[in-house]
């Protein structure tokens, strides 16, 4: 196959951007370096479309791999021909080779492997032939054979009409006839399998949809209710259609009496085998576009919550509440250095109470306090109004936010944890992450399993090793499009820079450790094992703030820095200006100066050129700043004030196929349906709203027995 056709042609780019992609992923290029560093090569595609390339051709090339196998595997039974090996050549898909090879597939014992061994084939071929004059019935007389256990020459006819049928099931031709037929005609049916038992499924308990219109969400959540057993779940198809595209393939109508025995056949093999087969694949081929699609909305909702904007220069007070055990306690300063911790009893006695709140405000004004980050997870909603109330009192205005504890205590538990934060009891570690979280949700949920974080949709019932895959993906790309301190960075945050390896990682903390912090990225080089390509790979997203090189502190490539400093002095700067590396104005010296001669003049393509200016203009910019600020709060609501029609102010925590979930103040978010989000037709919630916004919503309905919250943001 010829990849870099086939996929311009998928992606819609140049055939040479194409090459140059599968050149570039093949000489061991990262994405988000081929994505950041290499435009000019592939026409500025971003490093999520990059990833999309990257997963077909690999798709491409396992299919090559299997025609392959598959031509192998026939030709070893001398059975390959040219038509065999044509079709083989053409097949664009895994389910049309698996077609192909579907006859010379070694079968466990069938009914036609039983008739064929009492030596029925050459009947059930006769009656195929459908020969002018042919009496099937008198030719079977001649396979009666009591040894062979075929008793009679209707017993003869039914095992030829098992070979016949079980031909007709092997057609790669027949069944690629009936795909469309199923997705675009069949329907996904449920049922309850005990109708007196209540459940979360009971929607579904008398459901059909049109396979071609059923939602994601509905075929997983279908899918759930099946693995638990609520559910009985079936494919429904009107025969008729099906059954024609069989009969059309066999009966050629010059001999009645074959024509019956096929359409019988025929029959057999619709109902018996190639419908039950069908439906497998349907269904597999629903739960796997519906996974896909789950997949993509974890991703970004994912991407959205690792990009939220820093809290930079706070210090923050963690709480990760409990009830029994207490609420856990924790000071960071505003680089995230543990100052102080402690245990309070914010939902025992009155004495309790009140003692935690004079040890909040003391810690509070002890360590100047700016914010508290609250866990979402058990007793947070006592813990929030606890610290409500309690920081009315403090010495100076305190904010609050309640953040998602997801994972936190997966963190606390972790060979990363006891390493970071060796001399503190595993429940005080949790804390800590609540407090830093806030202050840097990328550089704290990358140490924490993508999938531990919670923003997508049925993310267990997902294929893990490809949902672990995508996840891992986007974290990678976010922290590359962030870049990372290379004398601050943990381990973990290092480990997803482009071209870095955990040996490579650990390196890099232990040199820190030993020789002090870099002072350039060149420094780097001296890292035991780490190569001119992972330097490479890596350089251009570490930062390094305390070099004397503004350029270390910026995202342009150690290979692009004499470009950079030629466009300088082109651009009409001194060398004590250069030293003081203040270029804000160097956007409009550019423009004045005609950014394509300026290019031409430099030997760089436009994108570089234009990555390098952007870069200067702000050194060690923060793609996340530009982001709407999170929203903190000085005060509680409860569920029971909340009245249809009331307005409020709220942060989008997750968004999902049908709708988004807000946190508006209370401790149970509220739900936007799909329906409430807008004025127009939006085919997807993510069209709209984005984890982390903040939006205007109005309260359409409370259920507080249910602890339901329904929201429009329809005409906001």
């Amino acid at each position: 196959m010829d990849y870099s056709r086939t996929l311009s042609e998928l992606f819609h780019i140049k055939e040479e951007y194409a090459q140059n992609i599968i050149t570039l992923l093949d000489d061991g290029n990262t994405i988000p370096f081929i994505a950041r560093y290499r435009k000019e090569m592939h026409g500025s595609m971003d490093d999520q479309l990059i990833r999309e390339f990257s997963e077909k051709l690999d798709y491409l090339r396992g299919l090559d791999k299997r025609r392959e196998e598959i031509r192998e595997l026939i030709n070893g039974q001398e059975m390959l021909t040219e038509e065999i090996s044509s079709a083989l050549d053409r097949a664009q898909t895994l389910s049309e080779l698996e077609d192909i090879y579907r006859p010379f597939k070694p079968k466990r014992k069938t009914r036609a492997s039983v008739a064929k061994q009492r030596g029925l084939e050459p009947l059930a071929l006769e009656i195929i032939k459908q020969e002018k004059g042919f009496d099937p019935m008198k030719y079977a007389e001649r396979f009666v054979d009591a040894e062979k256990e075929v008793p009679s020459a209707q017993d003869a006819i039914n095992g030829a009409m098992d070979i016949i049928a079980e031909m007709l099931s092997d057609s790669a031709a027949i069944r690629k006839h009936l795909r469309p037929i199923f997705r675009n005609s069949g329907l996904l049916k449920s049922t309850a399998a005990d109708a007196e038992q209540d459940s979360v499924y009971s929607n579904y308990y008398d459901y059909s949809e049109a396979v071609k219109k059923i939602a994601g969400h509905r075929i997983l959540a279908i899918n759930r209710g099946e693995k638990e057993g609520f559910l009985k779940v079936s494919i429904e198809l009107d025969p008729e259609q099906p059954l024609n595209v069989i009969y059309h393939a066999l009966d050629k109508g010059a001999n009645p009496l074959c024509s019956d025995i096929l359409r019988a056949a025929g029959e057999d093999a619709y109902t018996r085998l190639i419908f039950p087969s069908m439906e497998r694949e349907l269904r597999s081929e629903l739960t796997e576009s519906a996974d896909e699609s789950a997949m993509k909305v974890f991703a970004t909702n994912l991407k959205q919550l690792l990009m939220q904007p820093p809290v930079k220069g706070k210090t923050v007070l963690g709480l990760d509440p409990g009830y029994r055990t207490g609420c856990k306690v924790a000071v960071v300063d505003d680089t995230g250095k543990v100052l102080d911790t402690a245990v309070i009893y914010p939902t025992h006695s009155e004495a309790k109470i009140a003692q935690s709140k004079r040890k909040l405000l003391e810690l509070i004004k002890q360590h100047n306090v700016d914010i508290i980050s609250i866990g979402n997870g058990t007793a947070s909603k006592e813990t929030e109004m606890f610290a409500a109330d309690a920081i009315k009192e403090a010495d100076h205005t305190v904010y609050y936010m309640v953040v998602s504890e997801a994972g936190a205590s997966v963190y606390s538990a972790s060979k990363l944890a006891a390493t970071e934060l060796p001399g503190l009891d595993l429940t005080l570690r949790s804390a800590v992450s609540i407090a830093r979280r806030l202050q840097d949700p990328l550089a704290e949920l990358v140490k924490i399993e993508p999938k531990a974080i919670g923003v997508g949709q049925y993310q267990h019932d997902m294929p893990q090793k490809r949902l672990g895959e995508t996840l891992d993906g986007v974290v990678e790309d976010c922290v590359n499009s962030v870049g990372a301190d290379l004398n601050t960075a943990s381990p973990a945050l290092l480990l997803r820079v482009s071209g870095l390896n955990s040996t490579v990682c650990n390196n890099i903390v232990a040199y820190r450790e030993e020789n002090g912090a870099f002072s350039s990225r060149a420094e780097l080089k001296k890292v035991p094992k780490l190569g001119p390509k992972a330097f490479e790979q890596c350089a251009g997203f570490l930062r390094v703030p305390e070099s004397r090189n503004p350029l270390d502190n910026t995202g342009v490539h150690p290979e692009s820095y004499a470009t950079a400093k030629e466009l300088l002095k082109l651009a009409g700067y001194t060398d004590t200006e250069i030293k003081a590396a203040k270029f804000s104005d160097l956007p409009a010296r550019v423009k004045q100066l005609g950014t394509k001669s300026l290019a031409e003049q430099l030997g760089v393509g436009l994108p570089t050129l234009d990555d390098i200016v952007k870069e200067l203009a702000k050194p060690g910019r923060d793609p996340r700043d530009e982001m709407p600020k999170p929203m903190l709060r000085t005060d509680v609501l409860d569920i029971n004030d909340l009245k249809e029609g009331m307005e409020l102010s709220g942060t989008v925590r997750n968004v999902i196929d049908f709708g988004a979930f807000v946190d508006i103040g209370v401790h149970q978010d509220g739900l936007v349906h799909i329906s409430q989000i807008c004025d127009k037709y939006i085919k997807h919630p993510s069209e709209v709203l984005k984890v982390g916004d903040i939006v205007k919503v109005k309260v359409l309905s409370v259920d507080v027995k249910k602890k339901r919250i329904s929201l429009t943001m329809r005409g906001m």
